[in-house]
């Protein structure tokens, strides 16, 4: 199930990392830190009352100028209007409403979004007199926290929890496909949406309940309802170049926690960039359906074995997706670009596949007869049972004698058994590792 987003917006100096760092690393249970994104803290999947949700900071701006300032905090507030369920409005109790603050509180309150204001640094524990002209930004009821010395933080979650789409309605949204084009700018991903979407020419109802039609096409093709999430635009023209590379990877990060496959697109001329491999790093830990699609790629000049040797280079940079699919094409040529959403559905369904426990535990049973079982001082691992306990992606649950004697090498062989039963191409397959006396969680 997609997680509710909460985007946090505010300018620089209220507190806004202290405040999102105390939230994911004392007052939440943390699902899931993405390596090689929470090293900026920029997003972390929390729970808060039974109800698990992606927190993303749009913060870190240190402008040099006042006039940076004011433009940067529009983008800010446009970011977190596109991408969120809930935007956290941080402000500073002790330096009170800018000008800054008011301008982003007109665009806020236009949104018709949730908007839940927090007052940060009220360090007293009782807000003072000046407390109350927050109450003039029109955005409802201001709630007074001290980030650092964690008071009212439990208050301004439970408001910000009360928020949250029902259940029920991500249920519904369950029901529709939705597939994230993800990858650096000019790679051709508006370009591949108008074509998908042009070709079917099936355009469905805007999404109820969602303000992101901006960036989501729902459509219809072979009686399936899709969604298509465009990320293109990530970069925009700033004077903080920095910035430009940390809203890229912010909105990324929102449309892939809101997806339920990803199309990297691949400049075939360019290549791969770090950012982009960062990106398809947090769409791989969050267990999405991933497809690699090379477009432009009537643009290479073509030998004998081209695609081959272009497929084992691009392999070799992301060796943690050796499980995802790829596909050459060119949008400008009409190049296979149909077969592109034949194979983002082909992976979906390989997400919700489900294997028979019995047929799982045979299958480990004799994977562990070809190659036997790590062991350590005389202790050897054993496998009492196999079960998959959930799908989307992919989740098998494992009863052993040690958690310390399941090396990383022998599940990565218990993993390519598996998948050279069952394929599960495109998406990643998760493991949880339980030992007799566990309690389930």
């Amino acid at each position: 199930m997609s997680l509710p987003v909460v985007a946090v917006v505010g300018r620089p100096n209220v507190g806004k990392s202290t405040f999102f760092n105390k939230l994911i690393g004392q007052r939440l249970s943390i699902v899931e830190d993405t390596p090689g994104v929470t090293r900026d803290r920029i997003y972390a999947e929390a729970e808060w009352s039974g109800r698990e949700f992606a927190l993303i900071d749009t913060g870190g701006i240190d402008p040099n100028t006042k006039d940076v300032i004011l433009s940067q905090m529009r983008e800010q507030a446009e970011l977190a209007m596109e991408m969120a369920d809930v935007i956290v409005f941080l402000l500073d109790g002790k330096e009170g409403i800018t000008t800054a603050d008011e301008e982003v509180a007109d665009m806020l309150r236009r949104t018709g979004k949730p908007v839940v204001v927090i007052v940060n640094k009220v360090d007293s524990g009782k807000p003072d007199e000046n407390f109350y002209d927050f109450y003039t930004l029109g955005l409802g009821e201001p709630l007074p926290v001290s980030a650092a010395n964690m008071t009212g933080l439990g208050d301004a979650l439970d408001e910000i929890a009360s928020h949250f789409p029902s259940r029920e309605e991500l249920d519904r949204d369950e029901e529709r496909i939705k597939i994230a084009v993800i990858g650096k700018p000019n790679t051709g991903k508006s370009s591949l949406v108008n074509a998908l979407v042009g070709e079917n020419r099936v355009i469905v109802s805007e999404i109820a309940g969602t303000t992101r039609d901006s960036i989501d096409t729902p459509f219809t093709w072979e009686g399936e309802q899709y969604t298509l999430i465009d990320t293109a635009g990530i970069r925009r023209q700033s004077r903080i170049s920095n910035d430009i590379e940390r809203y890229s990877v912010v909105r990324a990060v929102a449309a892939i926690e809101r997806s339920d496959v990803c199309l990297l697109m691949i400049d075939a001329a360019e290549g791969l960039t770090e950012q982009d491999k960062k990106i398809a790093g947090i769409a791989h830990e969050a267990g999405k359906g991933v497809v690699l699609v090379i477009n432009k790629w009537d643009l290479i000049e073509k030998e004998t074995n081209t695609m081959n040797e272009y497929r084992k280079k691009l392999r070799a940079q992301l060796p943690f997706l050796s499980y995802a699919p790829d596909i050459f094409i060119s949008v400008l040529e009409n190049q296979r670009v149909k077969k592109v959403l034949e194979m983002a559905a082909a992976v979906s369904e390989n997400r919700s596949q489900r294997v028979p426990t019995g047929q799982l535990n045979s299958l480990v049973q004799d994977a562990m007869l070809m190659h036997a079982p790590p062991s350590d001082k005389g202790k050897r691992l054993k496998i009492y049972y196999v079960t998959q306990v959930g799908i989307r992606p992919p989740l098998f649950s494992f009863q052993i004698n040690s958690r310390q004697l399941m090396h990383f090498s022998y599940a990565r062989y218990l993993e390519n058994k598996i998948r050279e039963s069952y394929g599960f191409e495109g998406t990643s397959i998760k493991f949880v590792f339980r030992e007799k006396g566990d309690k389930e969680a």
